[in-house]
């Protein structure tokens, strides 16, 4: 969650923002208009079903890859000067037991100094951003179908999705989601975290953000590039509106091999076999 700074702002050196990143957001903006035509030859809590079984094992899946992960966070005076930057680069690998790992492997001096990084910014940039609804969660949101719509080459289902109730200390995620009518997977992510507070002495905002998926490996769509550009609105502190830019891109995805071998008499095992029934002494898993 994002804090206001209750002190004078401090400005560092001014630092043009890269035309890049507007390209990028409109390559992945090509969107036709929305249908709210019923789903034909299936219902709409079938697609529910089908996609939520289909998170699950994107899940579960993505636990097996590696990847690179850039977050970058920047505050904005207007839409092109940036005042101030967070930016960390990590690589999430394995051990051979396959313990999850994350490796910094670039993180500049922190500027910002207009809202503060909370450890619930990092959780929420490293894991509610590439949101993820499996069957697992379904009953904790409602769901409810929007209609059909062209994302580029893909024919998709819409649905608006929002949280039952928030328990304390938990971050949900709501807003839309588009999902494939062929793998059903969700290609598509739109909308925020929630809940906001609103304290005296914690006012913590979120801004509105996109995540689009990319499918590895021919199976899976994971995600490959998040953006978010908003305005948060502060009602105390020195400081009442912040123009922020978040961008998370996921990169270099490989499917993760444990490289354990066990061998018995000089001869590799095949996996899930066990040795010979001799003599529990002579087996010696090296």
């Amino acid at each position: 969650m994002y804090r206001d700074l209750l002190m004078k702002m401090i400005r560092p050196a001014l630092i043009p923002i890269a035309a890049l990143l507007t390209l990028v957001s409109v390559a992945f903006s090509q969107e036709g208009p929305l249908s709210s035509d019923p789903p034909k030859g299936i219902t709409a809590e079938e697609i529910i079903q089908k996609f939520a079984a289909k998170e699950k094992e994107f899940k579960e899946a993505r636990d097996n890859y590696t990847f690179r992960q850039n977050v970058k966070v920047q505050t904005l005076d207007g839409d092109t000067t940036v005042t101030g930057e967070y930016n960390e680069v990590f690589d999430v690998t394995y051990d051979n037991l396959g313990r999850h790992l994350e490796n910094v492997v670039f993180a500049p001096q922190n500027t910002l100094t207009e809202i503060i990084m909370m450890p619930e910014d990092i959780q929420r940039l490293r894991h509610l951003m590439p949101f993820v609804m499996t069957s697992d969660d379904l009953h904790e949101y409602d769901v409810l179908y929007v209609g059909q719509q062209r994302e580029d080459e893909l024919h998709c289902y819409v649905f608006d999705i929002a949280p039952k109730k928030f328990e304390p200390k938990r971050l949900y995620f709501q807003g839309r989601i588009w999902v494939d009518d062929q793998d059903f997977q969700i290609v598509k992510t739109s909308g925020k975290t929630v809940p906001e507070t609103h304290k005296k002495s914690n006012e913590n905002l979120f801004p509105k953000f996109t995540t689009w998926r990319e499918q590895v490996d021919g199976q899976y769509w994971f995600p490959a590039y998040t953006l978010a550009d908003d305005t948060l609105h502060f009602r105390k502190g020195s400081i009442s509106d912040v123009h922020i830019r978040e961008v998370v891109k996921y990169t270099d995805y490989k499917r993760f091999g444990s490289k354990i071998r066990v061998l018995y008499e000089g001869k590799e095992l095949p996996k899930n076999q066990p040795p010979d029934d001799k003599d529990e002494n002579e087996t010696k898993p090296q």
